[in-house]
Formats: C-alpha cells, structure tokens, sequence
C-alpha cells in the first residue's frame, strides 16, 4: 500500500516479494547501517530468513495504528529500487519495549542511496502529516557519531537537545526535536 509520494519518491509498505526481503535483509546485514542501530530483534541480521521475520515484527507492531505509524519502504519512482527505510512511531521507553507518548521518526537507507536527500525528502510528508494529525512535537533520535543521521535531523529543521537515556532502554542517543508549525 502506497502511504505518500513525493518528486521522486514513494512510501510505501514493505511486502513480503523476493525483492523486498532480499532488499531488508542486505540493508540489516551491512555493519555500515547496523553499527547505528540497537542489536535487539536479530539486527545485525545473519541468515536471508531473519527478513521475513523483521517485516513480521514491524507488521505486528504498527497493526494497531491504522497506518499512522509504520516502518515504509523508501522506493525512487524512476527506477523502483529501495533506497531503505522511513520510520514514524511511539518511541519505546527505559524498558526498551513499552510506547511512550513521545513520537519518533527515523530512517535508515542503503549506502547505494547515501548523499541524494532521499531521507530528507521521504520526511517531510511523513511529519507534515502526522502534525496535522495533532501531534506537537516529533522527536529523531541517533547513536552518538552518526553525523550523516544528525545532518538529515538538521536538514529537517529539527533541533539538537542533547543526549538523553528515556527510550530504547535507556541507551544514550543524541536527540532531535520538532515542534508542531
């Protein structure tokens, strides 16, 4: 199900077709994405199944939303490829698992779609549209050191509050704010 269009891009939900597993499981295998992100529920990924079960974890945790939230793939209408990942959704708190109220949006792309402003790009719509659903801010959060992340919360016009331990298990990331236009 496509969930927004932009110039060049379209969110849409990931599927379970040979392309789009093979795309999650070469994106969550790479230690050039993972080393970013938590190494809870099986990333980095070992074994070509472990895509199947991702998109059945993602499936299940955005069920309930309606598609308000989701974890979309990113494709490039001129070539359908998956440029990777965007994410909207409640931030899990201190006991990693648990919604909090703060809301998150996130990505994660390949490094063949590094440095052409797909991230920035597939956000824009997800936050416009999730602000005109009244939400008031919208938070990015980012392991310490990834700059090319903080530059794509930066490009969005989110500001840097610092670090901070209230989600993913308490685990210190560099947070990002957006306030409601």
């Amino acid at each position: 199900m496509t969930l927004l269009t932009t110039e060049r891009l379209t969110l849409r939900d990931w599927t379970d077709e040979p392309a789009d597993l093979e795309r999650i499981y070469d994106m969550y295998s790479r230690e050039e994405i993972t080393r970013w992100l938590s190494t809870a529920a099986g990333i980095p990924m070992t074994d070509p199944a472990q895509a199947v079960e991702r998109l059945r974890f993602w499936r299940d945790r955005h069920a309930g939303h309606a598609g308000r939230y989701g974890t979309w793939a990113i494709e490039v209408r001129d070539t359908g490829v998956v440029a990777g990942t965007l994410l909207l959704k409640p931030l899990p708190g201190r006991d990693g698992e648990t919604p909090t109220d703060d809301i998150e949006v996130g990505w994660h792309l390949h490094p063949d779609s590094w440095g052409h402003g797909y991230a920035t790009e597939a956000a824009r719509p997800v936050l416009a549209r999730e602000f005109a659903a009244g939400t008031r801010r919208i938070h990015a959060v980012v392991a310490p050191g990834n700059e090319a992340s903080m530059a794509v919360a930066r490009r969005l016009g989110m500001t840097h509050v610092g670090r901070r331990t209230d989600w993913y298990g308490g685990e210190e990331l560099e947070t990002f704010v957006l306030d409601a236009p």
